[in-house]
């Protein structure tokens, strides 16, 4: 398909399925390094100051923002202090630092030296952000701890709920269009390249990274011109990767559910507490809503996208007439959205562990289920990343649906006399 020339304000979208392509911003260097810029202050802010605490009877604690992994690294729990580590702080600060160097870049009138590469990480780092799923775990945390002790919020938890916030606004700022054509003012397609037409049919293929459509060599492996991003010609339905994975994470959910995810001692007994167990629990004290959230972020969300993957390359593979495209490819982008909120449990799990820390008197140690749950996270979002969007039209098309049944309402079809986009 062409792209019309956008102006600020304005935004592209599929003909085919809706989804939005391109969406153009007025000023958009000065405005993704504002924004970058706030958001590093605010994550600064956040490590340097206290996060939370809590008191009872004389007796308490008070912790940063890194208690929440340094803790489980002393607990034996290092892939999952890792895991805190790095979707909470550490790609954050990469994506941010690479946002700040690429539009100072653009300022000066110049690409800074590396751009290209530093731009390559942003499309591999965005989705494991997850520090706005980490503020909702706190408040989780928070709401367990609040009935039984006195709360204290430190400056830091302020910061960091600003810090979350600022992070999607920056990740929603930054023109990847506008960013790679200034990076690189090649035309974004090979000569001869027609509109309308399947890139399979005229042996081109997309960069997932930088958008570019380039030409495939006739033999040896292929790299985009412009980003030098792998490039993934379509070869026919193939999902295997993400049946492999979805495989792995089943056989990880299983003790997931029947391990305890944390141990609670109090005055010298210890209890152990399974997923399900700390949704009972809430039950039973009437927080009614925060079990809404521990059973749809920790139960229903993986059963669901695990269920969905399947579904979704069964059909690819075994195409059914009347079954929409739109719809299933609608179904995906859901299940990839929504695939990140699971790591909530993980995160109530690292503050408790952190927060509660008085031996025998009370304390919370995490449970053998914490990694096997970070595992089925992270398998079913590489899951969802490896499953090849192309296979959902592909094996559509196999079993007679025409793109006029697919086309989202008030939608047009593609236009072949439309002014291609000069990228500005």
């Amino acid at each position: 398909m062409a792209v019309p020339t956008l102006t600020p304000g304005e935004k592209a979208d599929c003909p085919r399925c809706g989804h939005t392509l391109i969406r153009r911003h007025a000023n958009p260097a000065e405005r993704s390094l504002a924004l970058a810029l706030a958001t590093l202050i605010a994550l600064a802010l956040s490590v340097a100051f206290p996060f939370i605490g809590f008191e009872l009877s004389g007796i308490g604690n008070r912790i940063e923002l890194t208690d929440s992994a340094a803790i489980l690294i002393g607990l034996h729990q290092p892939l999952v202090a890792l895991c805190v580590l790095l979707t909470v702080i550490i790609l954050p600060l990469v994506y941010l630092l690479s946002v700040s160097w690429l539009c100072a870049g653009m300022l000066l009138g110049r690409p800074l030296p590396r751009s290209r590469q530093i731009a390559r990480t942003l499309r591999h780092v965005t989705p494991w952000m997850m520090a706005d799923v980490f503020v909702i775990g706190t408040l989780v945390s928070l709401i367990k701890v609040v009935g039984m002790a006195d709360i204290e919020l430190g400056l830091s938890f302020w910061t960091f709920c600003a810090f979350a916030l600022l992070l999607l606004l920056t990740t929603q700022s930054v023109d990847k269009d506008w960013l790679w054509f200034s990076l690189d003012r090649r035309a974004m397609a090979p000569p001869g390249a027609v509109p309308g037409r399947t890139a399979s049919e005229q042996n081109l293929c997309g960069c997932a990274t930088c958008g570019l459509v380039n030409a495939l060599p006739e033999q040896g492996k292929a790299r985009c011109r412009r980003c030098d991003e792998p490039l993934h010609p379509w070869r026919g339905i193939n999902n295997q990767a993400t049946l492999a994975l979805l495989a792995a994470a089943i056989i990880m959910y299983l003790p997931a559910n029947l391990y305890p995810i944390m141990v609670t001692t109090s005055l010298g007994s210890s209890t152990p507490s399974t997923i399900l167990g700390g949704v009972l629990l809430f039950v039973q004290h009437g927080d009614w809503p925060i079990a809404f959230i521990i059973f749809t972020a920790s139960i229903v969300v993986p059963v669901s996208k695990i269920l969905a993957l399947l579904w979704l390359c069964y059909f690819v593979k075994h195409p059914r007439p009347g079954l929409s495209r739109l719809y299933r490819i609608r179904l995906y982008r859901i299940t990839e959205f929504v695939g990140r909120w699971s790591m909530v449990d993980v995160f109530v799990v690292a503050i408790l562990v952190a927060l509660i820390r008085n031996g025998n008197l009370m304390s919370i140690e995490p449970g053998p289920a914490a990694l096997a749950f970070a595992g089925v996270v992270v398998l079913t979002m590489l899951a969802a990343m490896l499953f090849d969007q192309r296979s959902i039209w592909a094996g559509a098309a196999l079993a007679g649906t025409t793109p006029a049944d697919d086309s989202p309402a008030g939608t047009p079809h593609y236009n072949e006399n439309r002014k291609e986009s000069n990228h500005v």
